[in-house]
């Protein structure tokens, strides 16, 4: 289901791909979003499964494509907002992130002086949405029209209604799924892992490590900052508390669940604990936090690949008793 079988991929989406036909109303309206963030921790496996990087900084990018997706409606009707736009998102999520790593890769920042960085990243960001109220509109957040699928004038698709765009997020993300996946199969992702098990003997074979892991990150801030700016335009709005401190740590909670080492455990994390996150702020507020506090303590003492982990180790035993 979640790694080193191809087929898997396409039960998990094609089981999504059913639920606008048997569920209707609020369940259809809020998937996406969980679909959004399942496309975020994906972003984040990439670096910290592949790598061995732990960035709190992928919700920052998350808060960045959101908030410049919103800014680009705003000042600029007048370009394709889907096509274009999204390319923007993109590369902006690239630079920036690239950027980030080049100063600290570069500078040999590792470990706990990493998480520290981005964390700070995120804190940054979530006090630039805040004192830049005359563009983000502060604690109010931002209002978000939501876009159509057009070329020139005409519109090929109107994503005015739940059940269209639930289909067109669901598509991005099994698209997004499938880059990030064969960028792991190749080159990139060999020396990411490499550089995981021992960055010294990488080095001493030639790679230039700091590169590899700019690019990583690169790459994961260009899908987190694309999964924001959909996240904008679906709920129609952003708010400065995606960048925050408690985002940051919950996208590290849905990985580290769902199994750092698979890109379709970090994206079922995302899904099935921003689920239970929403269920059970509802039946319980006061507690909900503590209840996933315990569950993700339990997951790194004893299962510490995750449900995908989980998963991958009953199918061995399945196969060698079959």
């Amino acid at each position: 289901m979640f790694k080193n079988n191809s087929y898997h991929f396409i039960i998990i989406f094609g089981l999504l791909a059913l639920v606008p036909l048997f569920f209707k109303g609020y369940t259809v309206f809020i998937l996406p979003q969980y679909i959004l963030f399942g496309i975020l921790a994906m972003s984040l496996a990439f670096i910290w499964g592949n790598a061995g990087i732990l960035s709190f900084g992928q919700a920052s990018f998350f808060a960045i494509g959101g908030y410049a997706f919103g800014l680009l409606l705003k000042f600029y009707p007048e370009i394709n907002h889907f096509f274009l736009g999204s390319l923007i998102i993109l590369f902006l999520g690239f630079v920036i992130a690239a950027i980030t790593g080049y100063f600290l890769f570069s500078a040999g920042v590792k470990s706990t002086y990493f998480v520290l960085a981005t964390l700070a990243l995120s804190i940054l960001t979530e006090q630039l949405a805040v004192t830049k109220s005359n563009l983000t509109g502060g604690w109010n957040g931002l209002f978000v029209d939501r876009i159509n699928i057009t070329i020139g004038d005409f519109i090929l698709v109107d994503l005015g209604g739940d059940f269209k765009i639930f289909y067109l997020i669901l598509v991005i993300a099994l698209l997004s799924y499938l880059a990030l996946n064969f960028l792991e199969k190749n080159k990139i992702g060999k020396v990411l892992k490499g550089i995981r098990e021992n960055e010294d003997r990488m080095l001493a074979l030639g790679y230039k490590t700091s590169f590899y892991k700019t690019l990583a990150f690169g790459i994961s801030g260009a899908f987190a900052a694309l999964a924001g700016a959909l996240y904008a335009t679906h709920a129609n709005f952003i708010s400065p508390s995606v960048a925050g401190v408690l985002f940051s740590t919950e996208v590290v909670v849905w990985v580290a669940i769902g199994g750092r080492y698979s890109l379709l455990g970090a994206f079922a994390g995302g899904i099935i604990v921003s689920f239970l996150s929403n269920y059970l702020s509802t039946i319980t507020p006061e507690y909900w936090q503590l209840f996933l506090g315990i569950v993700f303590i339990i997951t790194i003492i004893f299962f510490k690949d995750g449900l995908a982990g989980i998963f991958k180790s009953n199918l061995k035993i399945r196969n060698s008793n079959g």
